[in-house]
């Protein structure tokens, strides 16, 4: 790709408007083929205290948003339907710290944009525990990785640290939810926003550089 535009993804597979920003950036960039983005994305847990071996969801839920839970989580599934997503979430909230040194890995094979997609939908859709190494390897796996070489790494402290920076760099820098997209390292935009924006983007990138 010639003059490609950065685009910066800060992003937790368990933040549910993470999924249905994807799905809806997706859905532009297939609009949009000969779109001008070279996508990396970046590490942010949305839990940093969550134990490593994570918690109940119901329990989780509860505890952050008390009596609105049920309101969010209605309207979730109502935007998930409208997208022709069906939820079926892990019961497990898991620590995401390994799925996101996962990540990191993968973009050091160009397998980064699989390897979310695999996280959210087992996380979103195959109700599976993203925080345990087995689910972790098979994502891995299906996104062209190799599955001996990422257990190995997972049982290990390997890039953990650099995962951590890597966060710390993005709070510094006043990123504070997720997702959070950074276009061309100086425009940002929060939020799951709809297909439609994402098109209007690539079309004014795109006229500009003509």
């Amino acid at each position: 790709m010639t003059n490609a535009t950065r685009l910066d993804i800060f992003a937790d597979p368990v933040c549910p408007w993470c999924l249905i920003g994807k799905v809806e950036l997706d859905r532009a960039l297939e609009s949009r083929p000969d779109h001008p983005f070279a996508i990396t994305w970046h590490p942010f847990r949305l839990n940093p205290q969550m134990p490593r071996q994570g918690m109940d969801r119901v329990a989780y839920l509860r505890a952050k948003l008390g009596d609105q839970a049920e309101d969010a989580g209605r309207a979730l599934a109502e935007r998930a339907a409208s997208l022709g997503l069906t939820l079926n979430p892990s019961p497990r909230e898991p620590d995401t710290t390994d799925a996101h040194r996962l990540m990191h890995w993968a973009g050091l094979e160009g397998a980064q944009d699989r390897v979310m997609e695999g996280l959210l939908r087992a996380h979103w859709q195959e109700a599976r525990d993203i925080g345990d190494a087995d689910t972790l390897v098979s994502v891995a796996e299906a996104a062209g990785m190799d599955g001996a070489v990422t257990a190995r790494l997972l049982a290990s402290d390997a890039d953990r640290d650099e995962v951590m920076q890597r966060e710390q760099h993005a709070r510094q820098r006043g990123v504070s939810s997720v997702p959070t997209f950074v276009v061309a390292d100086a425009h940002a935009i929060s939020g799951a926003q709809p297909a439609s924006l994402w098109q209007q983007v690539i079309d004014e990138i795109s006229a500009a550089s003509r």
